[in-house]
């Protein structure tokens, strides 16, 4: 459910399984039984089922990883097999939960591992690597030489994904990247996430256990049964509001008009405009500024116009120039963050709301508990109003997807 309004340039390629098994030795069945998808160039696909369904098996096919036992895959129409697996490796990034860094290196060596491998310059490595924590919301000069063990675990998974982005590749595969870090750092990469592919536009491959995950963000959400048959593959709108059969009904969850209307955007609500002030301003203006609008606190922004911290004009008034914050520790959400992830962070917040930011977290405004309720009534009313004129509608209509479990 990834945003509509991408950047121009796709910059990901187009994925094909056409009939893919895989049997293992001294097994009956086969783990993934004739899996045929295509996988759109520049889109996020979400692979998601019960344990032991062969997701993951299907997606460390595409980099082989695993060998598929029959059946072909293609990337931008060339055969997997028609080249060596490190010569593909090298040119698919690879993201797996808690980032796997190696230990002994400091983020930047991590991060150019593989245009190491392609024999990039030292140069053209240094620019990628700054370009790269930029870009995952970390600050080189803090971070490029600091080692794995430094760093909390968000952090970790940051510098995974600018490591899967080193080497510029157009398709990444992801395995449960976010399943290690608590909800709030979670809520936080999947909105990093969702800003980079705006900018970036790959194709994206990602394994996830988790339903909201995937319909979060996911353009395409492929919902797997036992060895890998496909029981629904569409867009999560599609699979919230007509699961193919009982299988996918029982997966998604009874609540999924609920999940509908908690997985709304935080982009579909207006957001209120609170005083700014830059980093060096003279406070008692600010004060003076906030105090006439009526506002209670700031919004203190650098010179990229990012929020750095939000304070209470009683925090301003104890210096007398406004003081910078730590970005990286102030809790914001992405434009595209859903309404539970809005209400979570509120939850935490002193102030009754959350500052939203959009590309490389330029700041949009501040989503408040009022809002996002106002927004909830009137799609609880529209619901109804749709029941209620449906149940005037013939019977018999059954939806339909795409494979039966």
């Amino acid at each position: 459910m990834t945003d509509t309004t991408h950047s121009d340039t796709i910059s990901g390629v187009e994925i094909t399984l056409d009939n893919v098994v895989k049997r293992y030795p001294g097994q009956k069945a086969p783990a993934v039984d004739s899996l045929s998808l295509t996988i759109p160039a520049g889109e996020v696909v979400m692979f998601v089922g019960p344990s032991g369904c062969g997701k993951t098996t299907s997606l460390k096919m595409i980099n082989r990883l695993i060998e598929p036992t029959s059946g072909t895959i293609r990337i931008d129409g060339e055969d997997i097999r028609g080249k060596g697996a490190d010569e593909l490796r090298r040119s698919i990034g690879y993201v797996i939960q808690g980032g796997s860094l190696f230990p002994h290196m400091s983020v930047a060596k991590n991060i150019a591992i593989v245009p190491r491998m392609l024999g990039w310059s030292k140069g053209r490595i240094a620019e990628r690597v700054d370009e790269l924590l930029d870009l995952v919301g970390l600050d080189p000069e803090r971070y490029r030489d600091r080692y794995p063990r430094e760093l909390s675990g968000g952090q970790q998974q940051r510098v995974g994904v600018a490591r899967g982005l080193a080497a510029d590749p157009p398709v990444i595969l992801m395995d449960e990247p976010f399943g290690a870090v608590d909800p709030i750092t979670r809520q936080r990469l999947q909105d990093e996430l969702l800003s980079i592919q705006r900018e970036l536009r790959k194709t994206i491959v990602m394994v996830t256990h988790d339903i909201d995950e995937a319909v979060k963000l996911g353009d395409r959400v492929l919902i797997l049964a036992e060895q890998a048959r496909v029981a629904q593959y569409d867009t999560p709108e599609t699979i919230l509001a007509a699961p193919a059969n009982d299988f996918v009904d029982d997966f998604v969850g009874s609540g999924s008009g609920l999940k509908q209307l908690s997985l709304t955007r935080v982009s579909a609500i207006e957001l209120s405009i609170r005083t700014t002030a830059r980093v060096g301003e003279e406070s008692a203006d600010v004060v003076a500024r906030a105090e006439q609008a009526g506002d209670a606190s700031v919004v203190i922004l650098d010179d990229r116009n990012r929020p750095v911290a939000w304070r209470f004009l009683r925090q301003l008034r104890r210096s007398s120039q406004v003081q910078p914050g730590d970005r990286e520790s102030l809790i914001t959400l992405d434009h595209r963050a859903t309404l539970n992830d809005a209400l979570d962070t509120m939850l935490t917040s002193s102030h009754g709301g959350a500052l939203v930011c959009g590309d490389r977290d330029q700041y949009l405004g501040i989503i408040d508990f009022d809002s996002v309720t106002e927004h909830m009534r009137a799609v609880e009313k529209h619901a109804a109003e749709v029941v209620g004129s449906s149940a005037t509608q013939p019977t018999g209509y059954a939806p339909t997807g795409e494979g039966t479990p």
